[in-house]
């Protein structure tokens, strides 16, 4: 029972579906049938985490506290997701010959898997593949820009169970 000679408004929520609010208009009495439609929320499902880009210094596969910045927030993600699997896959830019950029991104993936061990993440969690420069972000050839080559050094984390 309400006083009728109010305007309402009512918030509805159901797991899984959109909360929303509905107004009720003031009445003279009787019953009154409030729709409450909600909408059901999609299930968002990501293969690939989006972190910002870590950078490794030059010839080097050691983790920059800048990286670590990064990979913190990996480990966040993978604290709240208890079943999440990663998978690290790192490049290289093309320069320096094909075999010295697949061990250099070895090296890399293996330290940053290392890295998110060492944070408490099991490491049955995170595994990582060096790719060197056989799948470059921008395909610019011998022709690239330095702008270029810094976006094919890239880390990507794909998820490959959750």
């Amino acid at each position: 029972s309400i006083d009728c000679d109010r305007a309402y408004t009512i918030q509805a929520s159901m797991p899984k579906y959109e909360q929303n609010t509905f107004p009720i208009a003031k009445t003279h009495g009787g019953e009154v049938n409030v729709m409450a439609d909600l909408k059901p929320i999609e299930e968002i499902v990501t293969t690939v985490i989006t972190l910002n880009d870590i950078f490794f210094e030059f010839d080097k596969s050691n983790i920059t506290k800048e990286a670590a910045f990064e990979l913190d927030k990996l480990v966040e993600a993978m604290n709240n997701d208890k079943d999440m699997v990663i998978m690290v896959k790192a490049h290289t830019d093309n320069r320096g010959s094909a075999q010295y950029n697949m061990n250099l991104s070895n090296k890399r993936a293996k330290a940053t898997v290392q890295y998110v061990i060492s944070k408490g993440i099991a490491k049955e969690r995170i595994s990582g593949q060096g790719y060197g420069e056989s799948e470059p972000l921008v395909d610019c050839k011998e022709n690239c820009t330095e702008e270029q080559h810094a976006q094919n050094r890239r880390s990507e984390f794909i998820i490959v169970k959750k």
